[in-house]
């Protein structure tokens, strides 16, 4: 038996946890001269993510940001936006995955009453 939405929520953790990983690096290049910051589209890498789980997320560069003169084009203010945002709803899909599980395990426990 295959529960639907363990899978979708392992994807939305894999996912969360990819855009986690790559604003980290975006921020800890905020100085490095021509470094362009990467994100995922969270549709996009969680349809792949549902298709195939073991595929990584493909990281593309950000369009439309405003370029520093030596080619940079993190703006820290965005990035720690961007990483608030993204851990709150990791947290949310975590607290909704933990409350799933265990009403599912409720729902399975015999009932002592024998009934």
């Amino acid at each position: 038996m295959q529960i639907q939405f363990l899978n979708l929520y392992n994807g939305v953790m894999n996912v969360r946890e990819e855009r986690a990983s790559l604003v980290a690096n975006n921020i800890a290049n905020a100085d490095t001269p021509g470094f362009k910051a990467q994100d995922v589209s969270f549709d996009a890498a969680l349809a792949s993510q549902l298709t195939s789980p073991d595929a990584p997320a493909a990281p593309q560069y950000r369009a439309g940001t405003t370029v520093a003169l030596d080619g940079n084009d993190v703006s820290l203010d965005g990035e720690r936006i961007e990483a608030a945002q993204n851990a709150e709803q990791l947290s949310a899909a975590a607290a909704f995955l933990h409350q799933s599980t265990a009403d599912l395990i409720t729902a399975l426990r015999p009932s002592p009453s024998g009934n």
